[in-house]
């Protein structure tokens, strides 16, 4: 039996799973996106050949609902949509992909018992080259964990965590960490423009580079660290770059920027979790 989706929000994260779903040959018919803006209602209806609405409630009629909203906008949402759960028998699977909401305040808005999958996945998700991690609380069962994780397979890697305080340290971590990685760009590429090359070729060297050493990493049998080692010989040029960086306490650096990502996450969680008056 297939299996009907409906998605509250069409913004880019929503499109991005519906062109992962579409391309894995997930029927056209089977996906519905709610989403109050009439001309995104009309982009999506063109570029996947989807069923809009502009009522969020037409989504409790899917067996899987993903929560596409801004994190603002959550509360709002799920206390509209409690409205007419009670109203209804239907009984559907909640997946949440707004950053820093948890389940249980997602779970009381919704007017309780309901099976919600809260998932964390990150930018890449939009080139279909994400990473997502997930937490299912009791209400889930085995059948719709597999939904939830061919949902967001669909854009990438799925990891699932046993206690959902671990999705800020996914946070730290993948959410946030393609900045990270963006970051070390930038400045390596104002470090090649400053020892003598052409900003466009300082450009091309960089992106290829982080995309190789990715991917060599992916593909390898060893871990990071031995990659590290096999391509630092002793008194290269390699070697001298890795002191500087480690005198500069680089793992600290790092340690302490992942730290401060996952307890921003924490923070940002107790604050969404305040109800509205």
């Amino acid at each position: 039996m297939s299996t009907s989706i409906a998605f509250i929000g069409g913004g880019n994260m929503a499109s991005s799973l519906i062109g992962g779903l579409t391309s894995s040959s997930e029927p056209p018919e089977n996906i519905l996106v709610s989403e109050p803006n009439a001309e995104q209602r009309e982009q999506l209806t063109q570029k996947f050949d989807i069923q809009t609405t502009g009522e969020n409630t037409d989504s409790l009629k899917a067996d899987v609902v993903v929560l596409a909203v801004k994190p603002q906008l959550l509360q709002v949402v799920c206390r509209e949509l409690s409205k007419a759960l009670k109203q209804s028998n239907q009984q559907p699977l909640f997946i949440s992909i707004a950053a820093g909401v948890r389940s249980e305040d997602i779970d009381r808005w919704l007017g309780g018992n309901q099976a919600i999958v809260r998932c964390m996945p990150n930018t890449p998700s939009l080139l279909q080259t994400g990473a997502t991690g997930l937490y299912a609380n009791p209400q889930v069962n085995n059948s719709q964990k597999a939904l939830a994780e061919n949902i967001l397979r669909a854009v990438g890697i799925t990891l699932w965590v046993n206690k959902e305080d671990e999705l800020d340290a996914v946070t730290a971590v993948s959410g946030s960490g393609p900045a990270y990685f963006f970051l070390l760009m930038e400045t390596m590429q104002q470090a090649g423009i400053k020892l003598g090359l052409e900003a466009e070729t300082a450009e091309k060297l960089v992106l290829q580079t982080a995309l190789g050493a990715a991917l060599m990493a992916k593909n390898s049998d060893v871990d990071a660290a031995t990659l590290r080692a096999r391509v630092t010989s002793k008194g290269g040029t390699t070697e001298q770059a890795i002191k500087s960086f480690q005198n500069a306490d680089f793992e600290k650096l790092v340690e302490n920027a992942l730290k401060a990502a996952s307890d921003r996450s924490q923070t940002l969680a107790d604050e969404l979790s305040k109800d509205s008056p």
